[in-house]
């Protein structure tokens, strides 16, 4: 073995170690994380939900269900948002409005775009409806408890914090790519969470849910200040900590959907994950390479030619990983996927992770986009003119109801990593 490549091994060796370490120690910091106690509202102000929907996605019945189920004295409205009116989504609105005419339901279908990420487009023809101070964003594949407004409007009730967000367990829908796809957000995204808030280094504003007071938002300028970002929930954080406000992130985890179904939709969603932390936080995103220390302890056996050293730490790295699984099974329930799994969704999120410094361009249900250094997205294909197609709001209280929208624009991470929102 030439005296090069021994080094070589050796550099490897130390940083499979770092990685190792940084494992464990996320373990401990997702005890610590959800050990702490879950804020609850001592008032219950008035609430809108704002549910922007694309197609029928797998579970959306259920998970549309636990927003109209929650235990909240208060009054809440829920308006939930599509752009096309042949979306497949409307007819299980339309059951849900059904099924519950004592809620405050509305329904906007509206198609006009006011720049390349569509779901803020959405979100912005959505907010004409809502008439509540307190706004909470949510996916559409997102579920909840019904806890889950108690606690978000419970850490806005000081009026130092400016939003308030809940990190998230992945809840597979189908096969052995959806579990996959939930054992990156369950295995690693959920535990460097954990390291980055015990170590106040994270920052995160998720995609999935977010909740704010209008009066802040529309400070930062509401909706419109970000039709063209990439990274909107990243945005939207760090606009409104600009402003000197705190934010929160309480204990509670909500679910996150895992629909993928091929190769090809894990990979496309994760390498858009990588590049969005990449573009906001180049600085993190390098940083994390130990977060991913198996590809490094092979090379190590590999290059040290199986020393005993080199061999004892690929077994600690191993250790490391399925000790994490274990803490999360037990701790965050939900589905952990099978430990023996876990080395193969090692090597897959060490891949991405390298693939992410590799391009700017991301594909975004169905699109591709280049994504500027500012987080700007930028089609790379002509879309459709900005500002068209006519409003029709339905719903709420009554079916068959139906109004247009008004004239006006709607006014209204991250440490280690955090997931973009997906929903359009």
């Amino acid at each position: 073995m030439s005296e090069s490549v021994a080094v070589f091994g050796w550099v490897l060796f130390a940083l499979a170690a770092l990685g190792a370490l940084y494992t464990l120690a996320t373990g401990l910091a997702l005890r610590w994380f959800l050990g702490r106690p879950t804020p609850s509202a001592l008032e219950f102000p008035p609430v809108t939900i704002l549910k922007p929907l694309h197609g029928d996605e797998p579970g959306l019945r259920a998970c549309l269900e636990g927003f109209c189920r929650q235990d909240y004295p208060g009054p809440v409205q829920i308006v939930f948002g599509v752009r096309d009116s042949q979306d497949a989504a409307l007819p299980v609105v339309r059951a849900l409005i059904a099924a519950h005419p004592e809620l405050d339901i509305e329904l906007v279908v509206d198609g006009r775009i006011y720049g390349a990420n569509l779901k803020i487009s959405n979100l912005i023809n959505m907010d004409r409806a809502a008439k509540h101070e307190i706004v909470v964003l949510a996916d559409s594949d997102v579920s909840v408890t019904p806890g889950y407004l108690r606690c978000l409007t419970g850490a806005l009730a000081d009026p130092q914090v400016g939003f308030a967000t809940c990190a998230f367990i992945g809840v597979p829908t189908g096969n052995l790519w959806s579990r996959l796809s939930a054992m990156a957000i369950n295995h690693h995204f959920l535990p460097s969470i954990a390291f980055g808030m015990g170590l106040k280094l994270a920052k995160p504003c998720f995609g999935p849910t977010v909740a704010f007071r209008r009066e802040v938002f529309a400070r930062i300028g509401g909706f419109p200040r970000f039709a063209d970002h990439l990274a909107d929930d990243f945005e939207i954080g760090r606009a409104i900590r600009e402003l000197g406000y705190g934010f929160s992130v309480p204990s509670l985890l909500i679910g996150h959907g895992c629909p993928e179904t091929t190769a090809r939709a894990v990979i496309s969603h994760e390498l858009r994950w990588a590049r969005t932390i990449r573009l906001c936080d180049p600085a993190s995103y390098a940083g994390s390479v130990i977060c991913h220390p198996l590809p490094w302890a092979l090379l190590a056996v590999l290059l040290l030619g199986g020393s005993p050293a080199s061999l004892v730490l690929l077994a600690v790295v191993l250790a490391a990983r399925l000790l994490v699984v274990a803490q999360v099974g037990r701790l965050a329930g939900g589905d952990m996927g099978a430990w023996w799994m876990s080395p193969a969704r090692d090597l897959l999120s060490a891949g991405i992770h390298i693939a992410g410094f590799l391009t700017r361009t991301v594909m975004w249900r169905g699109r591709k986009f280049h994504v500027a250094r500012d987080g700007v997205l930028r089609p790379c294909r002509p879309q459709a003119v900005l500002g068209t197609a006519e409003p029709h709001v339905v719903g709420q209280p009554h079916l068959g109801h139906a109004h247009l929208g008004h004239a006006h624009l709607g006014q209204s991470h991250l440490g280690l990593a955090q997931e973009p929102s997906s929903a359009i």
